[in-house]
This record gives C-alpha cells, structure tokens and sequence, in this order.
C-alpha cells in the first residue's frame, strides 16, 4: 500500500488486490477491446481498474466507500473514468447500459460478504451484461461449477443455472490481496444466457422449487415438494419422486417449477371471480 491509499475496512469486507501477475492473468482472460463497455463494482485503491485504462479508454465503476471515490477521483479524471459513489445493490444495470447504448461487461473483486448478492443482481440485469468475470470466495465458485451428486451441488449450482454459464478460470491465494483474507479466491466468468432456459417457470416457480427440494434435502422429492407438486406429477414428468434433489441437472428443475406454474395458472383459472360469488 502507498501512502496516500485509504487502508482496507473491515465494514465493507475490503481485501485490495496488488499482486501484479494476478492482475496481469485477469486482464488477459477479459481480453479488451478498445469499444468494449466495462463496469467496476467495487474498484478499490484502483489496482485492476489502473490495467484496465491502459488497454480501454473509458471505464465505468461504481464504489460504496466515499474515501476510496474521493482517492480514485483524485488518480483519474473523469474523462477516463465515470465513477458513482453508491451500493452496486442499488445501480439500476439496464438503466445504464441504455445510456451507454451497449451490453456492459462487468468486472470486480466482490466482497466476500455480499458476493452471492451481488451476483444475482447483476444477472437480474442479464440483458444488458455481456459477460461478467468477478473474483470470489474459492467455496462460493465451486458451488457455482459444480455437478449433480457432488457434495457441492445444491441451490445455488441450480439458481445459476437458469441465468448463465459458469466457468472457473483460476486460484488467487490470500497472498495477493492486502491485507490477506483467510480464505483462497477464484476468478470465474459468468456468460448471461442470450434466452432463458426454462422460459416460464423462472419469475416465482423455479427459485421456489429450487428452494423447497434443497431446504430437505435429505428427503426425497415426493416429501420435499409435496406443497408443491404432487407425487404423480412429478412422475408423470419422468423424474421418480423417490430421487432426492441433488440428484437432479438444473433441466429437470426447469421441467418441475413450469409444472409448478401450469399447475398454478390452471388453479386460477378456475377460481371464481367476484362476480361469480
């Protein structure tokens, strides 16, 4: 750390990168174009985003902490780079890809602490992200990438699944950040799928069938989802109710949750109006 870097807070659950080669490793897996679009979240002291300007002439980023805003304004201009002090929770993504007229390619070191957050936000915009390379807690990635009856597949592997592809590209040890955390990270690209894949079941019924088959999963799917779907329907979909959930590929989520909404649909289609009564 230089002497006029603001140091880490622990409020914010800041780890700063300053490892050369790391950073150098990361550019080189984002691979920019001089038009590409890029969106910071949580810029820090400035490291990546310093490498970043050699190879783009503008960048976007946002930044909670106003010491670092204040320290970042300070090294660039706003010529180079357009800088919103704000929580990344709260930046209307869509908005600004709008403005800009292109699909962002957003980039960060995630806190560890609102990671899985942040994360599910940015793909709530998935529209307006081209791609997104973010580094995360090492356990949280292989969540992410895992496959169906490993012990890290669960809700998150499934949720995912339904907004984008993940790919784990490297291991950064505690060393690399200052000060160093107590865990090892990862650098993971996540591509935003260009169509849903279980169009229809996304807006309630796959986060919520999701959720009920892993909140037990140690029971079967007849018994988990039971509030949900009958254990007929679920056979009648090719999936044997007395499988339990991490058994089960994101497609056959998809295939439960849009029985879940037909099901639904069909229950208030039925359901008299006012007027009926």
């Amino acid at each position: 750390m230089t002497t006029d870097e603001p140091p880490a807070r622990k409020r914010y659950g800041q780890h700063f990168l300053h490892d050369p080669g790391v950073l150098e490793r990361m550019v080189a897996s984002l691979d920019p174009a001089p038009g590409d679009c890029f969106l910071e979240i949580g810029p820090g002291t400035g490291a990546l985003t310093h490498m970043l300007l050699a190879r783009v002439p503008h960048l976007h980023a946002v930044e909670i902490d106003r010491r670092l805003v204040a320290h970042l304004r300070l090294r660039y201009g706003p010529d180079r780079l357009s800088l919103l002090e704000s929580d990344a929770l709260r930046l209307d993504i869509t908005a600004l890809a709008a403005t800009l007229g292109q699909r962002l390619r957003v980039v960060g070191n995630l806190p560890y602490n609102v990671s899985t957050p942040l994360l599910f936000h940015c793909l709530r915009h998935a529209g307006a992200v081209r791609d997104l390379h973010v580094l995360l807690q090492r356990e949280v990635v292989l969540r992410m990438v895992a496959r169906p009856s490993t012990p890290d597949y669960g809700r998150l592997t499934v949720t995912l699944a339904a907004r984008a592809s993940a790919d784990s590209l490297f291991e950064v040890g505690p060393g690399a950040f200052r000060p160093p955390p107590q865990v090892r990270s990862r650098w993971v690209r996540l591509l935003p799928f260009e169509t849903e894949p279980f169009p229809g079941a996304w807006d309630t019924a796959f986060p919520e069938t999701v959720a009920a088959a892993f909140q037990k999963r140690r029971k079967t799917l007849a018994n988990a989802l039971l509030p949900l779907l009958p254990s007929e329907e679920i056979r009648s979909l090719g999936i044997d109710p007395q499988r339990r959930a991490e058994t089960l590929g994101p497609d056959d989520y998809g295939r439960l949750a849009r029985a879940v909404s037909r099901i639904r649909a069909a229950a208030g289609a039925k359901t008299p109006g006012p007027e009926s009564s």
